[in-house]
């Protein structure tokens, strides 16, 4: 009992920071341009299947195609915003925001199924069937190297939040678009590099989540875009500290109660998302005023 108490905990951090990897870019995005981007889940499958191209046609390894992979969500994150976001206006943006990622999804899904088909794939390398051996259990390499990179991109999104112009002028644009404006921002500029960072995260996810989830498909992003909202909505919505935080909490419950109630497990994500709706609506690490605009 020891041993899986102590495996359990192990990979609930270690599991905590490969969710965080994902949810990141999902709450950056909304803490610029006040939108829940509900085609995060299929673009972290993307992500997955870029990965997937370099790593079986090319030959190239995953952890290096990460500088091809990288750029281009960036890019078609880019290329998103100014396509079906940055037209939005009026007073219904906000819903209309939410049917515009709803589409996004549902135009990558197909395109993946066109390209893929729905047979399951997965990422492999030395390192994905690799482990560490940890007193009595041992220790996926891949889920070590997800968390180290969890880590890193927290630390590299505070660096660009809090140590260069171009985050001041995020952080203006988050407290109070009219008056970022005013001072000059260009806040459309600020917001389509946002949503380029958010989904550019999405790459290094979608590696480490299509190396450690045994097989996915194009299907797979409605799955993972409940997990990664509840995720936010515990953390507080533009929380990227918080994510981590939340995500690390939320799959070391969940793999504590699959010690004991393994059908129960799955249920933490959305009970705690439930409990925190309902007692804090902002949630644990969130703003409880909105963002002026």
């Amino acid at each position: 009992m020891a041993s899986e108490i102590g495996l359990a905990l192990a990979t609930g951090i270690l599991g905590g920071g490969v969710y965080a990897l994902m949810a990141a870019g999902l709450t950056l995005v909304f803490g610029v341009l006040d939108i829940i981007n509900v085609a995060q889940g299929i673009l972290v499958v993307l992500g997955a299947y870029l990965s997937y191209v370099l790593s079986v046609h090319l030959h190239i390894d995953l952890l290096v195609g990460l500088l091809i992979t990288v750029p281009a969500m960036f890019v078609i994150g880019v290329v998103i915003y100014w396509l079906f976001i940055r037209p939005l206006r009026g007073a219904e943006r906000t819903s209309m925001t939410l049917l515009a990622c709803f589409a996004v999804a549902l135009i990558i899904e197909g395109i993946l199924y066109r390209e893929f088909g729905s047979n399951y794939v997965s990422l492999n390398a030395w390192y994905t069937t690799a482990s560490l051996h940890v007193i009595d259990f041992y220790l996926p390499d891949i889920y070590l190297i997800g968390f180290g990179l969890a880590i890193a991109t927290v630390i590299a999104l505070y660096l660009i939040l809090y140590q260069t112009k171009f985050g001041r002028a995020v952080r203006a644009t988050m407290q109070n678009q009219t008056a970022a404006r005013l001072v000059g921002i260009d806040t459309n500029r600020v917001a389509a590099l946002t949503f380029g960072i958010g989904t550019g995260v999405t790459a290094v996810g979608g590696m480490v989540y299509g190396a450690i989830s045994g097989g996915f498909t194009p299907n797979s992003g409605y799955d993972l875009i409940s997990r990664l909202l509840a995720i936010v909505i515990l953390a507080g919505m533009g929380s990227i500290g918080g994510a981590m935080a939340a995500a690390v909490f939320m799959t070391t419950v969940e793999a504590f109660v699959d010690i004991w109630q393994p059908d129960w497990s799955v249920v933490v994500f959305y009970l705690a998302m439930v409990i925190v709706l309902t007692v804090r609506p902002q949630g644990l690490f969130g703003r409880s005023a909105a963002r002026a605009q």
